[in-house]
């Protein structure tokens, strides 16, 4: 008896993409740190260690991971296609910091994509900038 398939499934086939997380960006994969928390990448988990320093040390506070921020247009609140929920943008770190004494919405990133450029648009619209780190190498 033959297997039966979607088109779906068929397609993953064809790509060799059949299991993979299909919103991976370039390759990144998931990474665990020490303290038992998964982050997105391996960029991403060294970004976090060296902010937890930086916490320690007294120069940022109030870290935090994995945030979500609101997106508003002109209109209001930009809803999802089922118009049940508002759209938001999730940021890899937020913290305050003491020298500058701002707030600071910071997004590890190897690759921006097209969303990431979009959204960032909206959030700058609405007053707020987004500083993209970028890993040292």
């Amino acid at each position: 008896m033959t297997e039966r398939l979607t088109a779906e499934q068929y397609q993953n086939e064809l790509e060799g993409t059949q299991g993979r997380d299909k919103r991976r960006v370039r390759g990144a994969q998931r990474t665990t740190t020490a303290d038992g928390i998964t982050h997105d990448s391996k960029t991403e988990a060294q970004r976090w260690a060296e902010l937890q320093l930086m916490q320690a040390a007294g120069e940022i506070c109030g870290l935090r991971r994995q945030v979500d921020i609101p997106l508003h247009g002109r209109d209001g609140p930009i809803m999802t296609d089922s118009g049940k929920h508002q759209r938001a943008y999730r940021a890899d770190f937020t913290y305050v910091d003491k020298r500058l004494g701002c707030a600071v919405i910071e997004d590890r990133k190897g690759h921006e994509t097209d969303v990431f450029k979009l959204k960032r648009a909206i959030l700058f619209a609405q007053g707020i900038e987004i500083l993209v780190s970028k890993a040292k190498g």
